[in-house]
């Protein structure tokens, strides 16, 4: 199962929506990334990483990072100050530089 959760920022409002297992994937016999979700268990079972949405808090870039190929610093602006969306309560936000993220109480999924 996944939970989907919604961060607020405090200061401006800026939301972003963010799930619990990213996008895991396999390689299939040409090479190429194939995903699999739930509740596809027989080709969640052959996944090998995962690509998940992370915010640069720095710029406010969002992107994909892959587990097998992480990377330190925003392809954007070079910063070093990424973070999982998933892991975004409590943080500062990119965007007004004066609020922070606070998970939306009203914003609960599981799938």
């Amino acid at each position: 199962m996944a939970e989907g959760l919604r961060y607020v920022c405090n200061g401006c409002g800026h939301a972003i929506e963010a799930w619990s297992d990213g996008n895991p994937y396999y390689i299939d016999e040409t090479g190429a990334k194939q995903y699999a979700y739930h509740p596809d268990h027989e080709r969640l079972d052959q996944c090998i990483g995962n690509d998940s949405p992370h915010l640069c808090l720095s710029c406010g870039h969002e992107f994909m990072m892959d587990s097998l190929a992480p990377v330190s610093a925003c392809s954007n602006c070079a910063a070093h100050k990424l973070v999982p969306t998933y892991q975004l309560d409590g943080q500062p936000c990119p965007y007004c530089k004066a609020g922070v993220f606070v998970a939306d109480p009203d914003s609960h999924c599981i799938s």
